[in-house]
């Protein structure tokens, strides 16, 4: 198993992936509105051979007064239904906040499964006074800090791209 950045070679197979791991396709045209319209966008994809067996993406989010921080969100991640539980989600989380750290990301939030994303250091974004955008349950949007203290004096509201306003 590989993790690598997507490459254009990748975008038919990383559009089959999402689309396949999900109910809808709506997931899989999010990566393809991001990618086209986001600038900064880390797209990740984990790689058997030379098959595309699951993907990752980080895209900008933003709180209002917190210009000085770069603030990125992890959505969507997906792994080909044939390779899940195989620990392709957790390489691809793993790897996915290691580049995030390399492009000195400060904090990363997820609106994602309260019993999974913990094992990597998120917690509810509501022990920082920080709120999605979405209306959610309070243990289902989380925070992780890539620096530390960063999100010690901010709070409010994290607003994601307008391209999510499509799903």
């Amino acid at each position: 198993m590989n993790i690598r950045k997507e490459r254009e070679t990748d975008i038919s197979n990383v559009y089959s992936i999402n689309a396949s791991a999900f109910a809808t396709q709506e997931e899989a045209n999010l990566v393809n509105a991001l990618r086209d319209n986001v600038e900064g966008v880390i797209s990740l994809v984990a790689t058997d051979g030379d098959d595309i067996v699951g993907h990752i993406m980080f895209s900008p989010v933003t709180i209002a007064g917190s210009a000085d921080s770069k603030l990125y969100g992890l959505a969507p991640m997906a792994v080909d239904p044939k390779f899940q539980n195989r620990g392709i989600g957790s390489l691809l989380v793993k790897a996915g906040l290691e580049e995030c750290k390399s492009q000195n990301i400060s904090a990363v939030f997820v609106l994602g499964h309260p019993d999974y994303y913990p094992r990597f250091g998120f917690q509810p974004s509501s022990r920082f006074g920080i709120k999605s955008e979405y209306d959610v349950p309070d243990d289902v949007f989380m925070a992780l800090e890539l620096e530390a203290g960063v999100l010690d004096n901010i709070s409010g509201v994290v607003e994601y791209n307008e391209v999510f306003g499509n799903l």
